[in-house]
């Protein structure tokens, strides 16, 4: 249930860069530049995230007993 959200957000955000990517053309008379570059630019920034968020090493640091560190040390 942890990334069932995921989905949203990622099509959420790719629209609002080709918005915002559409509306930086038309001001800057430069039509396919920004529409194009900024839906590239936020699907590499999810993907990195998603990638750190899932890697091996992340997963054992933030499990379900992350803040009893000293407990765990203790026993």
């Amino acid at each position: 249930m942890r990334y069932a959200g995921l989905s949203a957000q990622l099509l959420v955000a790719i629209g609002m860069a080709v918005f915002i990517g559409y509306k930086a053309d038309h001001w800057l008379n430069s039509f396919p530049l920004f529409t194009s570059a900024l839906p590239l630019l936020v699907l590499a920034a999810i993907f990195y995230k998603l990638v750190r968020d899932t890697s091996g090493r992340n997963n054992q640091d933030n499990g379900p007993d992350a803040g009893n560190k000293k407990d765990n040390e203790t026993k």
